[in-house]
């Protein structure tokens, strides 16, 4: 079975990162959906490290402004929603639940910090990736954003120190007069090697 153009236009080929945002509101249902479709990305041993934190009401905009570089304050303030795509290092604690046939998949992590660290970034990354794409899929837009202070946003809303943040993702309904037009992307052979 493949994806269909009109499903390939809807969550990759002509979706766009949204810069502004129509005031129409993101549902705990649509919240939930976007769960429910991205929680079946493969992970290493199944590890699902991610960690998201919906910010929606003005109050929690307000905290999680001071962190963010200029060009993402005004898209943040209209977005419906922004997600902090975090990562819980100590992702190996919940391995022999994840992963039951093999309890001890915990035990290297569990030995090795930085091993731990290296395994939770890379995967909860990828479940970041699986996180907007199954936004699309549900009919929103997103805009990804790296520019803001990760230390500021850990110590407001994750200040046991458990998750760390990686990215963070606009949710909701685009502003179609907002889209930047599209830039170029590398070809085939720039970029890839068949060996």
């Amino acid at each position: 079975m493949t994806l269909d153009e009109k499903a390939l236009d809807l969550i990759l080929l002509k979706a766009r990162t949204q810069n502004g945002w129509l005031p129409t509101p993101v549902s705990d249902d649509q919240l939930r959906a976007i769960y429910d479709i991205m929680k079946f990305g493969p992970t290493s041993a199944n590890s699902c490290p991610a960690r998201l934190l919906f910010v929606r009401t003005p109050e929690a905009k307000a905290r999680l402004l001071p962190a963010l570089s200029a060009g993402n304050m005004e898209k943040t303030k209209q977005a419906p929603v922004t997600a902090i795509i975090g990562y819980d290092p100590r992702f190996y604690e919940l391995l022999p639940r994840l992963f039951p046939h093999r309890p001890e998949m915990k035990n290297p992590y569990e030995a090795n910090a930085q091993l731990a660290e290296t395994v939770a970034f890379r995967n909860g990354t990828l479940q970041g990736a699986y996180f907007m794409i199954a936004a699309r899929a549900v009919g929103l837009d997103v805009g990804g954003m790296s520019g803001f202070d990760n230390a500021k946003v850990d110590a407001e809303f994750f200040p046991d120190g458990r998750v760390k943040s990686n990215f963070l993702c606009n949710i909701g309904h685009g502003d179609p007069s907002k889209v930047l037009p599209r830039l170029p992307r590398l070809p085939f052979d720039e970029v890839c090697r068949i060996l």
